[in-house]
């Protein structure tokens, strides 16, 4: 009898209650979604992250660092950067270089060089050179001469400014070279291995044979061997 009166009262049901039923259902499902979304805990973007790119829109400029690169863009030390300054060229001297080498003439050496370097850049000694006392750890300076000696010739390192082996300065290193055929006396006793009878000798053979024609005719004067001569070439002309 109670199921019949059930089933009579859910009959009397019409299709329009069973649709607004349906829609409040479909509702009710909604609503407890969303209330269930809004319950989850949203994680909040650090102070870092949120100012790193309102700094950037704001202000309009772009980061300095190139993706992927740690050094910012344009830097020394980053591959597109501009290049280090170049390190300064060494300093260099010119001597001249004579006497028994393979190839005597004017090097060109990195300041500081010694004897030995210039005398290695002439192509080494030949059989015939003789040392002698020759500093070969001499540190040369700009213009000086290396005489690398050989039979009477005597190994020294001449001028400028420095009559070599001897240590001492002298006049006519730093100046141009004296000429025999004009020269005075007191002149010629600036030269190195020149007193008052030396000088005199020159100027007598300059008055008996009217001039000098060329250096090597000094080898004809009394009292000027060959060391004497080869310390003087250098220092006078004709």
């Amino acid at each position: 009898m109670l199921r019949e009166e059930l089933v009579r009262r859910i009959g009397a049901f019409e299709r329009p209650h069973l649709t607004v039923l349906a829609i409040l259902a479909v509702i009710g499902v909604v609503v407890a979604v969303g209330i269930a979304l809004r319950a989850r805990p949203v994680p909040l973007a650090s102070a870092a992250t949120a100012s790193e790119p309102s700094a950037s829109s704001a202000t309009g400029a772009a980061s300095p660092y190139s993706a992927g690169s740690p050094y910012p863009t344009g830097s020394a030390g980053s591959p597109g950067g501009p290049t280090p300054a170049s390190t300064p060229s060494v300093p260099t001297i010119v001597v001249h270089v004579i006497g028994a080498v393979h190839h005597p003439g004017l090097v060109t050496l990195p300041e500081g060089s010694r004897v030995a370097d210039a005398i290695d850049a002439a192509g080494g000694t030949t059989a015939k050179a003789r040392l002698g006392e020759l500093n070969l750890a001499q540190v040369l300076a700009d213009g000086q001469q290396i005489v690398v000696g050989h039979d009477d010739v005597v190994s020294e390192v001449r001028g400028p400014g420095v009559v070599a082996g001897t240590g001492t300065a002298a006049t006519v290193g730093t100046s141009a070279p004296i000429d025999l055929n004009t020269a005075t006396v007191e002149q010629l006793e600036q030269l190195p291995g020149v007193g008052p009878v030396t000088a005199a000798a020159i100027i007598a053979w300059r008055t008996q044979h009217g001039r000098f024609t060329n250096v090597a005719e000094l080898q004809e004067v009394d009292g000027i061997g060959p060391k004497t001569y080869a310390r003087l070439a250098p220092l006078v002309r004709v």
